[in-house]
């Protein structure tokens, strides 16, 4: 990001919008990259990426594809804006007068970044896990006629109405449910450690990530510049944003894998005690590659959103309405 100076409410409007604009457009692959990474043992329902999204556009249409957006689009906006304003405060923080920051300072900033995010990111993640993954685990029960009974799944009942699946015919569509049910289930039954499961694999993956992004990003949008003072162009920011992000997607994509697995709560499914016992039983029973289930999609999703993150941040959004607002204020 640019080394001019924003005002922490600018930075907090970037953040957000940011975040909307990336999750709007990215949001079907994501879907994609969640249901791979589930999948385990004998209850293959996809083959791949493609097929992922062809069964899915079939069976739920263009609105299931987006299955799970609007926990995400209302509390990406807290979340983006937390990640990116703290790491633009702590590489203020730790910076010196006329001297560039040290690559040590600057995964420094980016390690804080990663910590303060998981407040929002984890309950984020863990409601839109839920329902993202409805649609697969009711496919899986279609085919293989074992009731589904994650929380999720317990407030699908099977409606009366009638369609044609990709795979086995004629068959009847689950209900829909809303992230405020899920919410209010896990609630009631867990109490806030409900919402939070999954909150050390999220920062196993979260800071680790920005340990790598931040630093990388801010190497490759300025090489082959003089000056450290120096805005970058527009499009530099936003292949920056891209390349730095699809390497450190595929960097933690094992512990995306480890946090997706904990965070869905398939009853009928293979249960984990943990981080160390989620890992173990995945490189036993399936083997070193399934770490890197959902690894392309993951890239394909993180390229585009943080690109587009820092082009927010290169138009100056925030400043821009900020601006918009007092003059408003001050006009006769």
């Amino acid at each position: 990001m640019a080394e001019k100076q924003i005002s922490l409410p600018a930075k907090l409007i970037n953040g957000g919008v940011a975040g909307i604009v990336g999750v709007t457009c990215i949001f079907p692959i994501d879907l994609v990259k969640t249901r791979l990474q589930n999948q385990r043992g004998r209850h293959q329902v996809y083959k791949n990426m493609f097929d992922c999204l062809i069964k899915t556009l079939r069976s739920e249409g263009c609105l299931g594809m987006y299955r799970g957006a609007a926990v995400n689009l209302t509390l990406v906006t807290p979340e983006k804006a937390i990640k990116l304003a703290a790491n633009d405060y702590f590489r203020h923080l730790l910076a010196k007068e006329g001297v560039a920051l040290s690559l040590s300072k600057e995964m420094m900033a980016g390690c804080g970044a990663g910590i303060c995010q998981v407040i929002i990111t984890t309950p984020m993640e863990m409601l839109k896990i839920q329902l993202q993954d409805a649609g697969r685990l009711a496919s899986q029960q279609l085919v293989s006629r074992v009731p589904c009974s994650a929380p999720g799944c317990k407030l699908v009942y099977v409606s009366s109405v009638q369609t044609r699946a990709y795979n086995v015919g004629p068959v009847v569509l689950p209900r829909r449910i809303s992230a405020t049910q899920i919410a209010t289930e896990l609630l009631h039954t867990q109490g806030i450690k409900g919402l939070y499961k999954g909150l050390g694999a999220t920062l196993l993956r979260d800071v680790p990530f920005s340990v790598i992004y931040f630093p990388l990003f801010a190497h490759l949008n300025k090489a082959e510049q003089d000056s450290t003072e120096q805005r970058s162009p527009f499009f530099r920011s936003f292949l920056a944003g891209c390349m730095a992000g699809s390497v450190a997607a595929v960097s933690v994509n094992p512990c995306d894998v480890i946090k997706t697995r904990l965070q869905s709560m398939g009853r009928n499914e293979e249960s984990y005690k943990g981080i160390i016992d989620c890992a173990r039983k995945i490189w036993i029973k399936e083997g070193p590659s399934a770490f890197l289930k959902g690894a392309g999609c993951r890239a394909l999703v993180i390229a585009p959103l943080f690109g587009i993150a820092q082009v927010i941040y290169f138009i100056g959004v925030g400043e821009f309405l900020i601006d918009l607002c007092q003059y408003r204020r001050l006009s006769p």
